[in-house]
């Protein structure tokens, strides 16, 4: 450090073991004239910081309300604070530190990522998933560079990386889509896998070609991209697993304090992303990726608190980072966008992406409708517009028509996030994946009652996913064939970590009733507010984000619990002009309790404490109560 300052003027010498002291006699003028040579934030850089995180958070909060994908605010956003107006440039503002702290940012959404994956979704999902990251990345790969050069006359070094460059997914657009259609099936986890983990090798295969390119021959050849990514890969996979080791036994030795985990644990992820990028370019990526993946599927220290904390930052992360990518765009760059362009946006959505999908999936057993759904969703996010913009400069001076790569990528990623964010839900209800109004339920809290009620939705057709946070109370509703998710429904995004597929309702079964109300107040967002129920807990119903109370009167948390030990289950019957509610009421008496209405074979209603909606012929009613055999018996 002492020498450091010794470079930019300031005299100090070394005294004896003691410490250091001033090498001459130096003056107030001297230290300040020294200070002038450090290098100071331009001015401006405070206002223009604010702003982009200000523009950024008032962009998703716009497109909450529009219901659009953000990703299209958040560009529009970059484009007029940026080439438009002349606002933010963030060359000036940034420096030479803009490529790290870019990198650094994909970092964190990576590892983000890693943590919403689930091993046994891809125990169920490994053929169609080893697919798509394999024989979907090369065959897209080759597709887009057919494409960017035939198309847009790209010279054949540019075309074979931007080729390897679009092989990859936007995650932090796919989520979002999939929350939004609910798609029922394998495809959901098929996208969201396919998102991250082909960021990686997409991400990988396109700093091998641009080594290639830059290189003093000029070479690429298959033998040195295959070396490459074996060394990519192997470093990647040591550095994570080693970190991810680390970072579990840390936690379960307590070495670290509750109120340090969060920070040391972004401090290690960013520690890893730099030793594996320092070890092997860009396996970095892979190290948090996995690291990520290894903490969610272990169950040795709990890390929901971890997770939630790394949703919100990526959430902010993400709105800087596609403002700052749309402003360093130059307006001379956007005039190369033409009508070429869109023939190139379209052919990936109608002609690379299908064939990808549909190649590579031609060995798995999905059914048809899920491939084509699959094949119809593929947009770009941020990581094909960040590693688009840190080539850029290394580029310039070894491809004529380098300046060509950022504003391509960047129409992709735009093209692709408004064609499929439009189109999506519509695509699945025309293949029978999703309705407008789904009628499957989320039942949170395993219980006797729970699964009991879970079994008779399912065998009436419903979708039902049973939610818990303790894994070892679902193992049961596991082995009737419920399909379960081990997760903290009061999380701060728990969609993220449950099969949504066809689910257009929320039950909050727990006998606590903060959980009940918590779990309501975070699925209101999702499903609505009119869609979310919880058990009775003794209070009014006044504030409707907390959930409306389920069942008549009476029929509590321990009340439940009371009848299902007596012998009780969930049963369904059709109701009719013949044999309306009256009469089954009058059949059953005080026998049975109605809990739920199917209606015209869509609609699902659960029934309220306040009586919102009252059995119709032609329903299907389901009611807890004995044996319709030991009541006739009676």
């Amino acid at each position: 450090m002492y020498q450091r300052l010794a470079v930019h003027g300031f005299p100090w010498q070394r005294k004896g073991n003691l410490g250091f002291r001033m090498r001459r006699k130096g003056t107030l003028r001297t230290v300040f004239s020294a200070l002038s040579t450090l290098p100071i934030a331009p001015p401006g850089a405070l206002p223009a910081l604010a702003g982009i995180l200000a523009a950024g958070v008032a962009a998703q909060w716009l497109a909450w309300r529009l219901r659009v994908p953000s990703i299209l605010l958040l560009l529009a956003m970059g484009l007029l604070l940026g080439p438009c107006t002349g606002l933010l440039d963030p060359a000036s503002l940034f420096g030479t530190l803009q490529s790290p702290m870019i990198s650094l940012a994909v970092a964190i959404i990576l590892f983000e990522g890693g943590l919403t994956l689930d091993m046994r979704e891809l125990r169920a999902l490994l053929t169609p998933v080893t697919g798509l990251i394999i024989g979907g990345v090369l065959i897209t790969w080759g597709l887009v560079a057919w494409a960017a050069s035939g198309i847009l006359g790209f010279s054949d070094g540019l075309a074979i990386l931007i080729g390897a460059l679009l092989t990859v997914t936007g995650p932090t657009v796919v989520a979002p889509l999939l929350n939004h259609v609910r798609p029922t099936g394998e495809c959901g986890p098929l996208l969201k896998w396919e998102g991250i983990v082909a960021d990686v090798i997409g991400a990988t295969l396109a700093v091998l070609v641009l080594g290639a390119i830059s290189s003093s021959d000029g070479s690429l050849t298959l033998g040195g991209i295959s070396l490459g990514l074996l060394k990519t890969f192997g470093a990647g996979l040591l550095v994570g697993a080693l970190c991810a080791s680390f970072l579990i036994l840390a936690l379960r030795q307590r070495w670290i304090p509750d109120r340090l985990e969060v920070p040391v644990t972004l401090g290690l992820v960013l520690a890893t992303y730099a030793l594996g990028d320092s070890i092997q370019h860009e396996a970095g990526l892979l190290a948090v990726t996995l690291m990520g993946f290894l903490l969610a599927n272990q169950r040795v220290v709990r890390v929901q608190h971890i997770a939630e904390f790394k949703e919100t930052l990526t959430t902010l992360l993400l709105a800087c980072l596609f403002i700052v990518l749309a402003a360093g765009i130059q307006p001379a760059e956007l005039a190369q966008l033409d009508g070429a362009t869109v023939l190139f946006v379209l052919t990936l959505i109608l002609v690379v992406r299908p064939a990808a999908a549909f190649l590579s999936l031609s060995t798995s057993k999905l059914p048809w409708q899920q491939k084509a759904f699959v094949a119809g969703v593929a947009p770009r996010g941020v990581v094909a517009i960040a590693v688009a913009a840190l080539f850029a400069s290394r580029l310039q001076g070894v491809l004529p028509d380098a300046d060509r790569l950022v504003p391509t990528v960047f129409a992709v990623a735009a093209g692709t996030v408004l064609v499929y964010g439009l189109g999506a839900a519509p695509l699945a209800r025309a293949l029978k994946l999703a309705r407008k109004d789904p009628g499957g339920v989320l039942l949170v809290g395993a219980s006797a009652f729970a699964e009991s009620l879970a079994q008779a939705l399912g065998q009436e057709g419903i979708p039902v996913v049973l939610v818990d946070s303790n894994p070892r109370r679902l193992s049961d509703a596991r082995m009737a064939g419920i399909t379960t998710a081990a997760a903290d429904a009061t999380s701060a995004h728990p969609a993220e970590h449950i099969p949504m597929g066809g689910l257009g309702h929320m039950l909050a079964l727990t006998p606590n009733e903060q959980v009940n109300r918590l779990a309501t107040q975070q699925f209101a967002e999702f499903f609505g507010r009119a869609e979310v129920y919880r058990l009775q807990d003794g209070q009014q119903d006044k504030d409707i984000s907390a959930g409306r109370s389920l069942f008549p009167k009476g029929l509590t948390y321990p009340e439940l619990a009371r009848r299902i030990a007596a012998g009780e289950t969930v049963r369904a019957t059709e109701l009719s002009e013949e044999f309306p509610l009256q009469a089954f009421m009058e059949h059953h008496g005080d026998a049975a309790v109605p809990l739920l209405l199917r209606r015209d074979g869509k609609r699902t209603i659960p029934l309220t404490l306040a009586a919102e909606a009252s059995p119709e012929a032609a329903d299907t009613l389901f009611y807890l109560g004995p044996d319709p055999q030991a009541i006739a018996a009676q």
